[in-house]
């Protein structure tokens, strides 16, 4: 189906709508909505949070009686089942809409295009996929989440030029300017969980919160942390919204410590007595967690990609050299031939201070599994 100019236009708008609830839906998708009559806007809307109003009822509302007759634009295929909200799309219905617009069909299996079908059944002209790539770009957790049954992981490096994110004797702090650490909370802000390893912990001592934007809850903090090494006193742990995820069982007064601490303890070991990865990010799945911000060290990044865990990278380099002997990027197994090195798709590179932010995805992992 060709889609106008005009189309186009209203639909940018929904998705700049959508980009209000960025912060603040978890674990729902985040939805623009522009009810249009006349070529001009009449009713406009955006999910902000779980369990409130949705893009297409805040819009309708505003619209009023107006929207009988109308064309609505949506970033995302309307509801069609009863979850925290009534279904949106029987509402589109009842309003007397002439046309629907929407960006993309729901992957939500509850949904999975009876929303769409429902406003066909009731005579109501439907056109989906335009700014489809936008749409999905908005939700990159949600998405595989509902697909995949897996969060999106998207792994946060700081690195001098030459590649090293520390030096040998573990000091890191700090490589990149101030501006590239505020830069970094914004991407904190939009994860529903910051995983880190005990390796950072300890060295560091963080306390991996969102500083300088206003969230509505703070992102869980997720620390693998195979034999329970890192102090119960860790800051990390000090507002007791924190999961550490081990593999080897320890003293159960050790254990209790942790729990006294607010923290929660999962146990998954794999075959070689490490924390399995890949159950843990399942796990966290399972809680409804979309995006998962790994701000780890050589270590936790290896593992992540030599299981193919990693769905995004996200790179502050800094004007810096800091050596051959200086710490990496990813502690992997070594690469023998050109056939076995990873390809990155470039999606973005911009400035930031007097740094570089390198975004770019995986597009061919070769790599044995566990660094």
């Amino acid at each position: 189906m060709a889609f106008t100019a005009d189309d186009h236009n209203f639909m940018t708008r929904a998705l700049r709508l959508a980009e209000q609830g960025l912060y603040s839906t978890m674990p729902n998708p985040r939805v623009g909505c522009v009810i249009v009559k006349y070529n001009q806007i009449i009713g406009e809307g955006a999910h902000l949070k779980a369990g409130e109003p949705h893009a297409e009822i805040l819009a309708l509302r505003q619209a009023g009686e107006t929207a009988k007759g109308a064309t609505m634009y949506v970033t995302l295929e309307p509801c069609s089942h009863t979850g925290r909200t009534p279904p949106c799309a029987e509402a589109l219905v009842n309003a007397g809409l002439a046309r629907v617009v929407v960006a993309m069909q729901d992957p939500n299996p509850q949904v999975a295009g009876s929303g769409l079908a429902l406003l066909k059944s009731n005579n109501i002209e439907v056109a989906c996929g335009l700014m489809e790539s936008q749409a999905r770009d908005l939700n990159p957790g949600f998405f595989l989440r509902m697909t995949r049954q897996m969060p999106f992981v998207r792994s946060k490096i700081a690195a001098s030029l030459d590649g090293k994110t520390a030096l040998n004797n573990g000091a890191s702090q700090w490589i990149t300017s101030e501006s590239a650490r505020l830069d970094v909370q914004h991407w904190r802000a939009r994860s529903c969980a910051i995983l880190t390893g005990a390796g950072t912990v300890l060295a560091d001592n963080p306390s991996m919160t969102v500083r300088n934007i206003e969230v509505s809850c703070q992102p869980l903090k997720i620390i693998v942390d195979s034999q329970l090494s890192i102090s119960p006193n860790a800051k990390i742990l000090q507002d007791g919204n924190a999961l550490i995820a081990f593999a080897v069982p320890n003293s159960e007064k050790k254990e209790a410590q942790f729990l006294s601490a607010g923290a929660e303890l999962l146990c998954i070991p794999n075959a070689e007595g490490k924390v399995c990865l890949k159950t843990l990010l399942s796990h966290l799945a399972s809680r409804e967690i979309n995006e998962v911000l790994c701000e780890g060290g050589e270590g936790l990044n290896g593992a992540l990609m030599s299981n193919h865990l990693i769905d995004e990278l996200l790179i502050y380099y800094a004007p810096k050299l800091m050596g051959g002997n200086a710490k990496s990027m990813f502690a992997m197994l070594e690469f023998t031939n050109m056939n076995q090195a990873i390809t990155l798709d470039i999606l973005d590179i911009r400035k930031i201070g007097v740094d570089i932010r390198l975004r770019a995805k995986p597009i061919a992992q070769n790599v044995s599994p566990d660094a």
